[in-house]
């Protein structure tokens, strides 16, 4: 037994010392310092929607978002009514019932929707999460971005939602969208970020965030949250070829919805600062029909008289590739960053002119400053005040007159109402303006809204 435990030692201490010398003498040698380190399976790099907490997130914004109830009285006509009691008995008053979402957007009862959840409301009724009802005061609107804010006077302060910062949203992230689709309590949806800046409207002033969260009528005026439970968006419309959800919904950014209810807050409507420049989106067809070489970025091909980009030497031909820190591929990007500003906000705009990149700071002019100025007629939106004073729900108000042939009758129209021109609705100052602009010189026919509230009809 000695013999063999011996000779086990000796072979052993044989190998070792074979294994040495390989290492020492044979081996080849590596120049590198690197040390590697076995993969770590254990963590799960998944992205994958079950990997993703959405518990939090939705806790936050179920208790946050509200349902609007929305009774409105229309005219309809009824002839056999009409045959019985003749013309005025033929028309009657019939009650209609429309639902939509909420957010509540502070403690003391603030709240978001859509302009086109609570148009043309005789009243206006919101539920909380916790089925207590309020009857809620319309504080403003904007329908050209279609938000509207809503005030109600509640016993208890209510939880409300955080605004999140839409610009830092990227294509791809998860996020949610919490409503009350066919009358339901609080609902939650989850999807990914599909688009952003997208413009419906074929006018560049609109810019959506687009989701595939499936979204139903009911879910208009609720709320796009991230996973960290902040308001990214108000849900606002789906496309479909049904009316149900198909696969795209949009929803108005929250930096932009910040920005329309603080000016509704205080000053009563919306202000819209304006850069003052017209153009066209880059692609390689319209970058070969100008002989430049930017494929991305907005074009201009026109300055507006008396803006903020005139003043500021931006000229046609300019390449707009940044506002600030924003990079702008398009006009939905541009008009997006400026829908957050307001009039005498500074913007530095980054240019491409000659092949070379320039930044120049551009004061925005007011909107209403700039569109009919050249004539001598000073336009403004009407605000919610003016509105419940006069009992009207649309019109334009003359702020100022400058024209020669006008200024007679200056006193008389300065605060004046416009309902009409050549019977068509005064909406806003773009209509009018538009109206008046093709105008020319030929004469236009105005209803007017005086200012002790008798209407006239004048001839311009």
């Amino acid at each position: 037994m000695k013999k063999i435990g011996s000779l086990f030692i000796v072979s052993l201490l044989s190998g070792i010392i074979t294994l040495g010398a390989y290492k020492l003498f044979l081996e080849p040698k590596s120049n590198s310092s690197l040390t590697t380190v076995s993969p770590n399976y254990s963590k799960n790099v998944s992205l994958g929607a079950e990997n993703v907490d959405f518990t939090t997130a939705a806790d936050m914004a179920v208790h946050s978002v509200v349902h609007v109830k929305n009774v409105s009285v229309r005219k309809v006509y009824n002839p056999i009514m009409e045959f019985f009691y003749g013309s005025k008995g033929g028309v009657q008053q019939q009650e209609q019932i429309g639902t939509g979402s909420g957010v509540v957007i502070s403690e003391d009862g603030y709240i978001a929707t859509n302009n086109h959840v609570v148009q043309d409301a005789t009243d206006l009724e919101v539920t909380l999460n916790n089925n207590k009802t309020y009857k809620a005061k319309l504080v403003g609107t904007d329908s050209k971005m279609d938000i509207a804010l809503l005030k109600i006077d509640a016993d208890e302060k209510l939880p409300y939602m955080v605004f999140g910062d839409s610009d830092a949203i990227k294509v791809g992230e998860w996020v949610l969208a919490v409503g009350n689709p066919y009358n339901l309590t609080s609902t939650v949806t989850a999807g990914i970020v599909s688009a952003k800046a997208r413009d419906l409207s074929n006018e560049g002033l609109q810019s959506f965030i687009q989701t595939d969260a499936a979204v139903n009528p009911g879910n208009s005026g609720g709320a796009l949250v991230n996973t960290n439970g902040e308001l990214i968006g108000i849900n606002t419309m789906i496309s479909s070829p049904t009316g149900s959800y198909a696969g795209y919904s949009f929803a108005v950014p929250s930096n932009i919805t910040r920005k329309i209810i603080e000016d509704l807050m205080q000053f009563g409507n919306v202000q819209r600062g304006v850069l003052g420049v017209q153009g066209s989106e880059l692609n390689s067809a319209v970058a070969e029909h100008f002989g430049i070489n930017e494929t991305q970025g907005f074009y201009i091909n026109e300055i507006t008289k008396k803006s903020g980009a005139e003043k500021a030497g931006l000229k046609e031909g300019d390449v707009i590739v940044k506002l600030d820190t924003k990079k702008i591929n398009g006009f939905s990007d541009l008009s997006s960053y400026i829908n957050t500003k307001r009039p005498n906000d500074v913007v530095n705009v980054t240019i491409i002119r000659d092949e070379k990149e320039k930044t120049i700071p551009v004061t925005l002019t007011k909107k209403e400053l700039i569109t009919y100025e050249a004539k001598g007629i000073e336009f403004e939106d009407i605000s919610s005040n003016d509105k419940k004073e006069y009992g009207i729900n649309y019109g334009v108000k003359i702020k100022k007159i400058t024209n020669e042939d006008l200024i007679d009758y200056a006193n008389e129209l300065e605060g004046s109402i416009i309902l009409s021109v050549d019977n068509v609705k005064a909406k806003d100052v773009e209509t009018v303006t538009k109206l008046l602009n093709g105008k020319d010189k030929q004469r236009s026919r105005y209803e007017i809204l005086t200012k002790n509230g008798k209407i006239v009809r004048i001839i311009f």
